[in-house]
């Protein structure tokens, strides 16, 4: 359920990213060569001319950015939350809150335009941003740490799936329907999770009436170190911000978001504007890179346990290791498909390698959350992917400010700016991340609350 959860999460937020193409009316470009946009494909051409919006690229980059506005908000206080009393409600309602705004997207449009979307997508991103920190919480107390590598990978991957989904089907139903269809189904799906979700998922295994007792005292046991939510100290904020592995993972996390975004929200208008596919074309390509990053980050989760059961790598230099692959490699790949020019088929092979390789990630730094501290893996997730978020709204509107005409050359620039805050990023997480708990997860207070529970506890006849 908590693969579903991040796939219905990430069908909501990227299906805007392909029907934009759809909504707005199309340029019409007259230059040749580079610096302007390939020839259209007559076996594949852009046969529609878009929709009846005049928005402009800086006014599309803003309206694709106005998610991540909303989404920052909520992913402090949704972690919180969710350590207090549970990731069953934190996360379900998030969900359904996304759907419903969702849902009302088309009458957004057509009753108000630009303006509407906005406040409509800034809506859903403050629903969806109690996710990650919510889905944190619950890996932290339901998955064991040895098998965390290859579950948090998988679960994690209902990203990747989600946007393989998003763009493959906006692009069929785009073909063949209105616009106004995309969001009613992925919305529709995003309230049929909750009720399954609701009825079939608890916070913890202490909660959950179902389990069996074998199975509730082995994750009890394998799961010592995480306090019960509802006595949790508060929040070692000074401790936490000022720790040097949680800076590292903070600048990791800005750097795979920079370009991350910049592949799930624009990479359907690159392949518009500039390689001039279909819209049907346009949504199967852009969903390729996705299937090869769910495939490698599946696998690499299962790479990264058998490397530290083995004792071949420590937790640290395992977390280092993915996270290298999946922040240099896709760098390298996304500069090189600029340079394929107009060859369809190398853009295409490129950037499914540079999206392939970056789904190491989520056998690497993004479980660095659950490593350094089970008692706080929600905040920790909340500061790391709230303040990555933020080049969710930056992203978006900078490269409709640096790509006003949309040509292939002003793209190329984009790239080599995401290629940059990559490997510096990288570079840094690798210098000095850690694997291993922090201090800050036990302060004294959660020492003292369990101490004085063991104390309580009978003794064996």
């Amino acid at each position: 359920m908590g693969f579903l959860a991040i796939l219905n999460a990430y069908t909501m937020r990227i299906s805007l990213s392909i029907a934009i193409t759809e909504l707005v009316v199309k340029k019409n470009y007259t230059d040749e060569g580079e610096a302007a946009v390939c020839p259209a494909d007559d076996l594949d051409s852009a046969s529609s001319s878009g929709g009846d919006y005049e928005w402009s690229e800086e006014l599309q980059g803003l309206i694709l950015s106005s998610f991540y506005i909303g989404y920052i908000v909520t992913h402090v206080p949704g972690g919180l939350l969710a350590e207090k009393f549970g990731g069953k409600w934190t996360l379900g309602l998030g969900i359904l809150s996304t759907a419903f705004f969702t849902l009302i997207t088309p009458i957004a449009i057509t009753e108000g335009g630009s303006t509407a979307l906005i406040i409509v997508r800034i809506l859903m991103g403050l629903g969806e941003g109690t996710t990650f920190p919510a889905l944190s919480v619950l890996l932290s107390q339901w998955v064991p740490l040895k098998e965390r590598g290859k579950l948090g990978a998988l679960v994690l991957g209902g990203g990747q799936v989600g946007t393989i989904l998003a763009n493959s089907l906006s692009g069929v139903l785009l073909d063949a329907y209105d616009w106004p269809v995309v969001f009613y189904l992925f919305g529709g799906l995003g309230v049929v999770w909750f009720i399954i979700f609701t009825l079939l998922c608890y916070s913890d295994p202490g909660s959950h009436p179902f389990i069996k007792p074998t199975e509730r005292e082995y994750l009890e046991r394998e799961m010592g170190s995480v306090t019960r939510n509802d006595n949790l100290p508060p929040t070692p904020w000074k401790a936490i911000l000022t720790n040097l592995p949680m800076i590292a993972l903070v600048c990791a996390q800005i750097g795979h978001d920079w370009g991350f975004y910049i592949m799930v929200t624009d990479l359907p208008k690159y392949m518009a504007d500039v390689m001039q596919f279909s819209i049907k074309a346009n949504g199967l390509y852009s969903s390729l890179p996705y299937i090869m990053m769910w495939i490698f980050s599946i696998s690499s989760g299962f790479v990264g346990d058998w490397l530290m059961t083995r004792n071949i790598l420590s937790i640290t230099n395992t977390r280092k290791l993915m996270t290298a692959i999946a922040a240099f490699g896709p760098a390298i790949f996304m500069v090189a498909a600029s340079y394929a020019g107009c060859d369809r088929v190398a853009v295409v092979v490129l950037f499914t390698i540079c999206m392939g390789l970056m789904g190491a990630f989520y056998a690497g730094m993004k479980l660095s959350p659950l490593d350094m501290s089970p008692n706080y893996s929600g905040t920790l997730m909340a500061i790391t992917n709230g303040i990555g978020a933020i080049t969710g709204v930056i992203t978006p509107y900078l490269v409709g400010v640096m790509t006003p005409n949309a040509t292939l050359l002003e793209w190329r620039l984009v790239f080599w700016v995401a290629f940059a805050v990559l490997c510096v990023t990288a570079v840094i997480y690798c210098i000095w991340a850690s694997g291993e708990v922090q201090p800050f997860n036990d302060p004294p207070a959660v020492k003292d609350y369990e101490s004085e529970e063991r104390g309580k506890k009978p003794e064996k006849k």
